[in-house]
């Protein structure tokens, strides 16, 4: 149990942290690197789970097309040497490579299985847990309604059936379309809901049994056979740091014919979906890190061994996240006028960070030529980026995928393309930088992971009216950033709690804070919603906006304030090893976004600067800003710093 865990624990007063959602699922992205010579190369895929000694799934698919292309999963009920192909009815295979072990942080591949050179993949990996997941083994004996025990010990969600020793359909039972047994789905086809009357027996699965007919699919007798159960959890979830919170839920919606998908309320933003019209369509596995956003999504079939979508915004348009569950927010779906079954699986962490080089990096780099991948320790939900020489500063979420907005302008949004850009899909814990948008080599990136308490992404469309937005920060926003996306001519608005909330601040331009009832509704966030009043930079009315949301995690990070002295003073954030990032406005007008890091240096004596607002490249002779060990110091009478008796907001991150 980590840090956080237990100090959360303690304070509601529970005898224990639940799991989190990164504690029994994880996506990973790797690249491969066996050529195929005979060498056999080894990669350990460390993902966080630990399978070895708790147990689990790992369900592999190369993203790209050529070679090896089809769905493959391992489960340590049969051994991490044997497979399953979701895309197929063969038999259960042995290998001599590919996964050769489960490991207490994750898996190891050996061998060019699954890990050819020059081959993109992607794991979805599921621990086995209460209220979760479960896998279970058995031998046939031909019963008509045979009870098979799991472990799941809540309601059953869907479960997947595969005969292994023999070729066989994958058998779907799924909780909202089995009112009664006699209805089946198959995942290695793109068929419509069939009838079946004895593939999952008689009787309806309950929170220790499910149940198994006189059938090859599921009870042949003599054959052997795999079932992995997922649970539906329905207010009754048990994890998270006071472990009462929600992580998966198997239901339905209708698409009508529009093949535009409902909102779906989930009460939890999503990082991965599985999801299936009853209609003759295919099996589409989502997920938030190869590309599950506003500007389009990137599906694989589970039933096919074809490559993902790469054209960003395609036809396959299948909905993006909300704060609260999914939608249609896009073109056509290509699933019209019929009911839709998912699986959907939380986006973690659950419980707020307990060190900062888990959640926040900052790296300098150099132009290659084409792009540079650095390791970044986490996988990144929005990175900050510019050219230290002078150029624009860039800003990229997850949630809205290829797109990137510029902090020193009001453009719109620009879309990259999926071919050339992939600054979030390439590899897990590491950010793809398009270091060709210039020729310099002295280039610096900021980024962020997403986490409970320290900081949140919210995309939103704009309605005209008052009105509030859910977030997910899981705690009372101290600073937002918000900007529209689709049009030209909008500043960014910035709230700060010690500024209040009927005024506001241009993180585009030196201007001093002023009062607009219209930004914030003169309502202040909390933990659930911040609110937003009529102004087209904030809610106009179909337009598309980005927020960014900031808050003070205990040794993580801090949002304050301090009055300048005009001389030195100590900026106390409750840090034990000082700042590794600081950005300062004076509320007064003439004064920029000052950014300092203690990668460019924050030492004794100079101090590299860069401004959030303007392209102008860095200054490196100035001495602005020292060490100080519970946060930074602040020196001189410099107006952007510490002039005497103005007020000066701060953000700063350990």
């Amino acid at each position: 149990m980590t840090a956080s865990k237990i100090v959360a624990a303690a304070a509601s007063g529970v005898g224990g942290a639940g799991l989190d959602v990164d504690e029994v699922f994880s996506t990973f992205l790797y690249d491969g690197n066996d050529n195929g010579s005979g060498s056999d190369e080894t990669q350990i895929i460390n993902n966080g789970l630990d399978l070895s000694n708790e147990g689990g799934l790992v369900w592999i698919k190369q993203r790209n097309s050529g070679g090896n292309d089809a769905h493959f999963l391992y489960d340590t009920e049969r051994g991490a040497n044997k497979y399953v192909r979701t895309n197929s009815t063969g038999a259960e295979g042995t290998q001599s490579t590919g996964q050769s072990s489960f490991n207490n942080n994750g898996f190891t591949l050996t061998g060019e299985l699954n890990n050819y050179t020059g081959k993109d993949y992607v794991s979805w990996s599921f621990r086995k847990a209460e209220g979760f997941m479960d896998i279970q083994t058995w031998t046939g004996n031909s019963a008509s309604d045979r009870a098979i025990p799991h472990n799941l010990n809540t309601t059953v969600g869907m479960i997947i059936v595969k005969r292994l020793n023999s070729t066989e359909d994958w058998g779907v039972w799924h909780r909202d379309i089995h009112a009664n047994t006699t209805k089946v789905m198959y995942l290695n086809k793109s068929d419509a809901l069939s009838t079946s009357s004895s593939i999952f027996g008689a009787t309806n699965p309950t929170s220790t049994h499910f149940y198994v007919g006189d059938h090859p699919v599921s009870n042949n007798n003599n054959d052997t056979y795999v079932a992995y159960i997922f649970a539906h959890n329905n207010n009754d979830g048990k994890f998270g740091p006071d472990s009462d919170q929600d992580i998966i839920k198997c239901g339905s919606f209708y698409s009508d014919g529009t093949g535009v998908f409902p909102t779906v309320d989930l009460g939890f933003e999503p990082q991965f979906v599985l999801v299936k019209s009853t209609t003759s369509t295919s099996w589409y596995l989502l997920d938030t890190l190869r590309g599950y956003s506003k500007t389009g999504t990137q599906p694989l079939e589970a039933n096919a061994s074809a490559a993902e979508t790469t054209s960003w915004g395609s036809t396959t348009y299948l909905g993006a996240p909300t704060a609260t569950g999914f939608d249609g927010n896009g073109t056509g779906s290509g699933i019209t006028s019929a009911t839709v079954i998912y699986m959907a699986i939380r986006r973690g962490p659950l419980a707020a960070p307990d060190d900062a080089t888990k959640v926040f990096n900052v790296n300098t780099y150099s132009n290659n030529g084409n792009s540079n991948i650095y390791n970044t320790g986490f996988d990144v939900d929005m990175s900050l980026n510019t050219n230290r020489d002078g150029h624009n500063n860039f800003t990229m979420t997850r949630l809205t995928g290829n797109d990137h907005l510029k902090t020193d302008t009001t453009a719109a949004a620009v879309t990259e393309s999926s071919g050339s850009v992939k600054w979030f899909n390439s590899k897990s814990n590491s950010l793809d930088l398009q270091t060709n948008w210039w020729s310099s080599n002295n280039a610096v990136s900021w980024a962020w992971k997403r986490a409970p308490s320290y900081f949140d992404v919210v995309a939103y469309t704009g309605t005209g009216s008052n009105r509030t937005v859910s977030h997910n920060l899981g705690a009372v926003p101290e600073m937002m950033w918000v900007r529209r996306r689709n049009s030209t001519g909008g500043d960014w608005e910035v709230y700060h709690k010690d500024i209040g909330n009927t005024k506001r601040l241009l993180l585009n331009a030196t201007a001093a804070a002023s009062t607009n009832q219209y930004r914030w509704n003169n309502t202040t966030p909390t933990e659930s919603v911040f609110t937003i009043g009529t102004a087209t930079n904030v809610n106009a009315n179909g337009d598309t906006y980005i927020a960014y949301l900031f808050a003070t995690v205990a040794g993580v990070s801090k949002v304050g304030s301090y009055t300048g002295n005009g001389t030195s003073q100590n900026i106390d954030c409750g840090f034990s090893s000082g700042a590794r990032f600081v950005l300062i406005k004076n509320k007064a007008g003439g004064t920029n976004w000052m950014v300092f890091d203690s990668v460019r240096g924050i030492v004794s004596g100079n101090d590299p600067y860069l401004r959030l607002n303007t392209t102008a490249a860095e200054v490196t002779n100035t001495d602005y800003i020292d060490p100080y060990s519970g946060g930074f110091a602040v020196t001189g009478v410099e107006n952007d710093i510490n002039a005497s008796g103005d007020t000066f907001i701060f953000y700063a991150i350990a």
